[in-house]
């Protein structure tokens, strides 16, 4: 019998629901960095991360305006690199004089929970999505599956089952965002992941297609 496939970081990580680990604050959803650092060592042992330094030393970087950190995980020999601003309780900018050493340590530890996010782990929730996609394709079968068993045929799911994604709503931002860093996976399958959930309008579309196709 031939060997299954063994699943890729990304497939195993993204297949983690980590929902009972999260908590909202300011209309964004935060996942616990210990619970996610303690997931990807229990999966991956020989996993490191690194918090830049700038050429003086420090451990944040600036244009003497505002401050940022940079922070990097590598898993299996792959790193993925996280930039954030150094933000204060209103996720706005901090400008210089205000900066201290508890903002500094807010925003590493954020940085490193967003930068194992591109590994897989909780990335569905900067997506704007409820469930990992293993649980999403698992609970789509079983629902067909209740369907096909009371009814003798198949009904395609009505567009009004999925949401309405529109500039300003609460999950444009995120699903913007989300497009933003997995632009290399194209269009299409982007559009077709995004339309699980949502309404993909011609504008919706045509926002995905300017993000995938913009030049750094």
């Amino acid at each position: 019998m031939a060997n299954a496939k063994k699943k890729s970081v990304f497939e195993t990580l993204n297949g983690i629901n980590v929902n009972k680990f999260t908590e909202k604050k300011n209309g964004l959803t935060y996942l616990s960095w210990a619970w996610a650092w303690s997931k990807v060592k229990e999966n991956y042992p020989n996993s490191t991360y690194t918090v830049y330094e700038n050429e003086h030393g420090m451990i944040y970087h600036t244009d003497n305006r505002s401050a940022w950190v940079k922070t990097g995980v590598t898993i299996e020999g792959e790193e993925h690199i996280e930039y954030l601003p150094i933000m204060n309780y209103s996720n706005k900018s901090l400008a210089m004089d205000k900066l201290t050493s508890v903002e500094v340590n807010k925003a590493i530890q954020r940085s490193l929970t967003k930068a194992i996010a591109r590994h897989g782990l909780g990335l569905y929730i900067y997506a704007g999505e409820d469930l990992p996609q293993d649980e999403v394709v698992a609970k789509q079968e079983e629902l067909a599956s209740k369907v096909s068993s009371k009814t003798p045929t198949k009904t395609k799911p009505a567009a009004n089952d999925r949401l309405e994604l529109k500039k300003g709503d609460a999950n444009w931002d995120n699903v913007m965002n989300y497009v933003k860093d997995n632009k290399s996976q194209g269009v299409k399958k982007l559009t077709d992941l995004i339309a699980k959930k949502y309404v993909v309008s011609a504008s919706v579309k045509t926002s995905i297609t300017n993000l995938v196709t913009a030049k750094k």
